[in-house]
């Protein structure tokens, strides 16, 4: 089974190893600003951590599965979200369930109501 809050690399959208492909994927963030921030802290003299660090990560990181590839943009963002924030993820899927609840007994309200009973035989007067 493939564990969709897990960091791989991205390969597919990857220039080098992936590496800052699979960052910006894991945490929902544009792979250009990643690859801008590596770049910076690079330039900036932490390249003695930075470099080793890339290539380490390139290395031992596994490679994102193919069926993480075929997904739907809404189901992408969802997952986006329940790396980068699971806590408001839980809360909107909550949401989401109170919302359909509160649908139902609606539904469940109209249907056991003489008012529906009242229409149905309106319905056969005509």
């Amino acid at each position: 089974m493939v564990r969709k809050t897990k960091f791989y690399l991205d390969k597919r959208n990857g220039k080098l190893m992936g590496v800052c492909s699979g960052i910006a994927d894991y945490m929902g963030v544009d792979t250009l600003w990643i690859r801008v921030g590596m770049v910076g802290l690079t330039l900036l003299g932490a390249g003695w951590l930075t470099i080793p660090g890339y290539v380490i990560v390139g290395l031992v990181a596994d490679k994102k599965p193919r069926e993480l590839y075929d997904v739907g943009p809404a189901e992408d963002a969802f997952w986006r979200s329940a790396r980068t924030s699971p806590a408001s993820t839980i809360r909107s899927v909550r949401g989401d369930f109170r919302d359909i609840d509160r649908r139902l007994q609606n539904v469940e309200v109209y249907l056991t109501s003489s008012s529906r009973n009242l229409a149905s035989e309106i319905d056969r007067l005509r």
